[in-house]
C-alpha cells in the first residue's frame, strides 16, 4: 500500500544563505535513496520543507516493505565449479555457503543450480526470491547517506547531553519519522525518532506539537505552531506582502535578499518604517546597499526610481501593536545611514585626481605590479582604442586615469560593490566632464550576464581597455581559467569584450586589440605573450554567446571557425548563413566546398591566376564563365554589406560545380592543367567563403 513518509530534522538556526539549497538537497537525496531501495515508487513525489530551524521532506508513494525480488545470480563457470570427476570444488562449496546466507536458506544443493551458457562457456546459476527491505532499515541507511551528501559549507562539531560527539551544520534537537500515522524507529546524530516537533519560538500555541500523521505536517505547523514550513510558500508570501505594503512605490527586491530574508523568518510579517529625509542627500545607491547588506531591509523608490524615505522590513513576530518593532528598526538603521553620509561628505573633500598617487600603494597582483601601473596600461589602451574609433581621446584618457581612484575612498572601502558608482558621483562633484564621470561608472559594464553595456562612447572605450588589460595580463602570468576555476572572471571579461564589439558594432580587430594589450606588459619578466591562446578563448566564448541567442551549431561554426577578426557584422553573417542553408542548392554547394577545401589542403601553396586558355574541358570552361558572371553580383552584394544576397548568388553555381567534379580530373598528369584547375578551385573557394565557411553546413 502506498503511503506518505515524513522526515524532519529539528535544528538550531541554520545558515540563511544556504538554507534553500540544503532543503532541496535533503529532499532529493531522501527520494533518491528510497527509490533505489524500492521503498518509493518511481513516480513518487517529494516536497521539501526548510525553515530557520528545520529541514524536512514529505514523500508520497512510499511502502512499509519493499516488494520481494526474483534474483538470478551467476555462481561459477562449470570449469571452476566442478573437478575432473564432476564433483563440487572448494570454490563452489564456499560460494554456495555465501549464497545461502544471502537467500536466507540453511543450505543450497548442487541439484538446485541451473546450467546455462553465457555465450562463452557454461556456468551455474541460482535463482531465489529476495525478501524486500523494511522501511525502518532502508530509511535508516537513506538518512545517513542523505545528510552525508548535503552541501554543508562547514560542519559544526558538538556534544549531545549524553556526551556523544556528533557533526552537522548546526546542532540537531529532534528527529521525526512518520509513515502516515505510524512512527518509524530510526536514529540519527544521537537522536531517536519521535512524533513531536516545535513550533515558533514565541508565537506557537503549544510548547510541543505532536504530529498525528505525516499528511498533517504543514497544516499543523501553520495553525498550531505558527510556522510556514515550505521555503517556497514563505518566500511567495513575503513577496506578495511586500508588494501590498509598497503601494504605488517600486520595491527593490533582489532575489538573493528575498532568499536570505525567507531563511531568517518562520512566520513573516511585513512592517513599514521610515528614516530622516536628510539622508536622501547621500547617493541613493549607498543608502540602498547599506539597508540591504547590513539590515536586510527592502528599499522603496518612486515611479521615476528616486529613493523614498520609507522602507519595509520582514519581521518574525506578528503583533497588534508593532510600534516597538518599527521604532527599534528605525533606530538601528539611523547610525548606518549616518555612517554612509559621513563617508560621502569626507570623500568629497579630496578630488579623485588627487588620489591617483595612492594607487601606487595598492597591489594589483604581485606579478603585475600596483594599481597605478595597471592604471597606466589601461590609459594607454583607452587612448589607442579611442583613436581607432575616432572618439575623444582626451576624455578617454581622463576617464581611464580616474577609473580606479574611488578604490581609495572611504565609501568604496566600506562597500566595494559601489566602485565605479561612487567614482561617477565624486567626478561630478569635482567638476569633471559629464562624459568622463559617466564613463568611470560604466567602465565596469557589463558586470554580469545580461547587464547593460556602456551608454557612452567614452565608457565603452575605457570598459574595453579595462577588460583587455585584465584578460591578457592575468592570462599572461599563467592564470588562465581551468575547469570551473576562474577567480579573475576572465570568462566574464571576454564576454564583455564580445558583446561590446558585436552589439555596439565596433569596427575593431580582435587580433589587434589583444596584441595592443600584450604590448603594455613589455619588460615584465613574469609575462608570456598569451595572444594566440586568449584569441581562441574569446572565440570559444563567442560560440557560447551565439548558442544562447538560438543560432544553430553548424551556422555558428560556419561563421566562427574562420575566426573573423571583426565582430560588428557577425549577426548579419549568421542570418545570411541561415537563409542560405534553407536554399535547395545549399547542401550540394556545401559538400562541394568541403571537397574543394580538402583538395586545397593537400595542395597548399597553389599560386597564380586562372589562365582561360588552359581550360581544356567544357565543364571547367562553363564553371569559369559562371564564376565570372556571378562574381559581379557577389562583389556588389558583399560591398553593400548584404551578406544574404552574397550567399544566395552562389546558388547559381550549383549545376556548374557539380558538372565540374563529374567531368573534370583536377589532378591531371599535365602540370600546367593541374595547376590551372587548382587555381580555379582556389578562386571559387575564396568567393564561396567570403561570408562564412559554408563547408560547415555539409551534412
Amino acid at each position: 500500500m502506498k503511503q506518505t513518509l515524513l522526515v524532519e530534522l529539528l535544528t538550531e538556526e541554520l545558515p540563511p544563505k544556504v538554507l534553500s539549497k540544503l532543503g532541496d538537497a535533503f529532499a532529493a537525496a531522501m527520494l533518491q535513496g528510497l527509490t533505489q531501495r524500492s521503498l518509493a515508487d518511481a513516480d513518487a513525489n517529494a516536497v521539501a520543507y526548510a525553515s530557520p530551524r528545520r529541514l524536512a521532506v514529505s514523500i508520497t508513494g512510499v511502502h512499509a516493505v519493499a516488494a520481494d525480488k526474483q534474483i538470478r545470480e551467476k555462481v561459477l563457470p562449470l570449469s571452476v565449479a566442478l573437478d575432473k570427476e564432476g564433483q563440487p570444488t572448494a570454490p563452489l562449496t564456499k560460494k554456495l555457503a555465501a549464497l545461502s546466507l544471502t537467500a536466507g536458506r540453511e543450505s543450497i544443493t548442487l541439484s538446485e543450480l541451473e546450467r546455462a551458457s553465457d555465450g562463452k562457456a557454461e556456468s551455474f546459476y541460482f535463482s531465489y526470491t529476495a525478501k524486500g527491505e523494511s522501511l525502518a532499515a532502508g530509511l535508516q541507511a537513506t538518512l545517513e547517506e542523505s545528510i552525508a551528501k548535503l552541501p554543508i559549507p562547514k560542519l559544526m562539531t558538538y556534544q549531545r547531553p549524553d556526551g556523544e560527539t556528533v557533526q552537522f551544520v548546526r546542532p540537531v534537537h529532534g528527529l521525526m519519522a512518520l509513515l502516515d500515522e505510524t512512527l518509524i524507529p530510526v536514529s540519527l546524530l544521537g537522536l531517536q525518532s519521535s512524533r513531536t516537533t516545535l513550533g515558533h519560538r514565541f508565537l506557537s500555541k503549544k510548547t510541543a506539537l505532536s504530529m498525528p500523521s505525516a499528511s498533517h505536517y504543514a497544516d499543523l505547523l501553520r495553525e498550531e505552531g505558527r510556522v510556514i514550513a515550505s521555503f517556497a510558500e514563505r518566500k511567495e508570501k513575503i513577496r506578495q506582502d511586500l508588494k501590498a505594503k509598497a503601494g504605488n512605490d517600486q520595491i527593490l527586491m533582489p532575489e538573493s535578499l528575498l532568499d536570505e530574508v525567507t531563511a531568517l523568518v518562520e512566520w513573516p510579517v511585513v512592517y513599514e518604517c521610515h528614516f530622516d529625509a536628510e539622508f536622501l542627500s547621500v547617493p541613493q545607491e549607498c543608502l540602498i546597499l547599506t539597508m540591504q547588506t547590513n539590515q536586510k531591509y527592502f528599499a522603496l523608490t518612486d515611479a521615476q526610481g528616486k529613493l523614498r524615505s520609507r522602507f519595509l522590513i520582514v519581521s518574525n513576530i506578528e503583533t497588534g501593536d508593532p510600534q516597538h518593532i518599527i521604532g527599534g528598526n528605525e533606530r538601528v538603521v539611523r547610525p548606518r545611514l549616518s555612517d554612509a553620509k559621513f563617508f560621502f561628505e569626507q570623500d568629497k573633500k579630496k578630488a579623485l585626481i588627487d588620489r591617483l598617487s595612492g594607487l601606487g600603494n595598492v597591489v594589483y597582483h604581485n606579478k603585475l605590479g600596483s594599481q597605478a601601473q595597471r592604471n597606466e596600461r589601461v590609459v594607454a589602451l583607452a587612448v589607442a582604442i579611442a583613436s581607432a574609433l575616432d572618439a575623444n581621446t582626451e576624455q578617454a584618457k581622463r576617464a581611464a586615469q580616474l577609473s580606479k581612484a574611488d578604490l581609495l575612498t572611504d565609501m568604496v572601502g566600506e562597500f566595494p560593490e559601489l566602485q565605479g558608482i561612487m567614482g561617477t558621483y565624486y567626478a561630478r562633484h569635482d567638476g569633471e566632464a559629464d562624459e568622463v564621470a559617466t564613463a568611470i561608472g560604466e567602465h565596469y559594464q557589463p558586470r554580469f550576464a545580461g547587464d547593460a553595456l556602456p551608454s557612452t562612447r567614452t565608457g565603452t572605450v575605457v570598459a574595453m581597455a579595462d577588460k583587455l588589460e585584465t584578460l591578457v595580463g592575468i592570462w599572461g602570468i599563467g592564470l588562465a581559467p581551468s575547469g570551473d576555476k576562474d577567480p579573475f572572471a576572465l570568462r566574464r571579461h571576454a564576454l564583455g569584450i564580445i558583446r561590446m564589439l558585436m552589439e555596439q558594432r565596433l569596427p575593431l580587430s580582435i587580433s589587434h586589440l589583444l596584441t595592443q594589450a600584450a604590448q603594455q606588459f613589455a619588460g615584465n619578466a613574469h609575462f608570456s605573450d598569451p595572444v594566440a591562446d586568449a584569441k581562441n578563448f574569446v572565440y570559444d566564448r563567442l560560440r557560447g554567446q551565439l548558442r544562447e541567442r538560438g543560432y544553430a551549431q553548424d551556422a555558428i561554426e560556419a561563421v566562427v571557425a574562420p575566426m573573423p577578426d571583426r565582430l560588428d557584422d557577425i549577426i548579419e553573417r549568421l542570418d545570411a548563413v541561415k537563409a542560405f542553408a534553407a536554399l535547395p542548392e545549399a547542401q550540394s554547394l556545401a559538400a562541394a566546398n568541403k571537397r574543394i577545401t580538402n583538395i586545397l589542403k593537400k595542395n597548399e601553396g597553389v599560386q597564380g591566376e586562372v589562365q582561360p586558355g588552359l581550360l581544356a574541358e567544357a565543364a571547367e570552361q562553363r564553371l569559369y564563365g559562371a564564376m565570372t558572371e556571378t562574381r559581379i553580383a557577389v562583389d556588389k552584394a558583399f560591398a553593400n554589406g548584404d551578406f544574404t544576397a552574397t550567399l544566395k548568388a552562389l546558388a547559381n553555381l550549383r549545376d556548374d560545380v557539380d558538372a565540374f567534379f563529374n567531368d573534370v580530373m583536377v589532378m591531371a598528369e599535365d602540370a600546367a592543367l593541374r595547376e590551372n584547375r587548382l587555381a580555379l578551385l582556389q578562386s571559387l573557394h575564396a568567393m564561396m567563403n567570403r561570408v562564412a565557411d559554408i563547408s560547415r553546413l555539409a551534412a
